[in-house]
């Protein structure tokens, strides 16, 4: 039996291969008062939201070994359990169309690298006043 999420929680997935953009991310949430569950890669994030379907969001990097994070949101969108977990992809790629494939897939929100703490706390303001409240 799957979890149940509760929406109290104050978790959220992150998940990039890069070790030092993961503890950046990892310092914003935590100082937002966030509990962070970090992921090495695609594969390492999928396997935790087998089990986990309790975050209150989640923060992919687009690109990770094994699994993409447009891969993991496309999973998480045939979950009825993960669907309401809002998911930000971030990416260095300056292309258009990988923002516009990322939304395609399901993504709510696209955060580009590098980015700064203002931005990181932006986004999650402006997903907190949506459906997967942050707040």
């Amino acid at each position: 039996m799957s979890p149940t999420p509760n929406k109290a929680s104050r978790r959220i997935l992150v998940a990039d291969d890069d070790p030092v953009m993961r503890r950046v991310v990892s310092r914003v949430l935590s100082d937002a008062g966030y509990r962070v569950v970090l992921a090495n890669d695609g594969r390492e994030a999928y396997r935790i939201l087998q089990v986990d379907a309790d975050f209150r969001a989640a923060i992919f990097d687009m690109r990770m070994p094994h699994l993409h994070g447009i891969d993991i949101i496309r999973y998480m969108r045939t979950e009825k359990r993960l669907m309401r977990i809002p998911v930000v992809m971030m990416t260095a790629d300056q292309n258009l169309t990988v923002q516009g494939e990322s939304f395609a897939a399901g993504a709510t929100a696209f955060l580009l690298k590098p980015f700064t703490t203002q931005n990181v706390q932006t986004i999650l303001r402006l997903l907190g006043n949506g459906e997967g409240a942050l707040a």
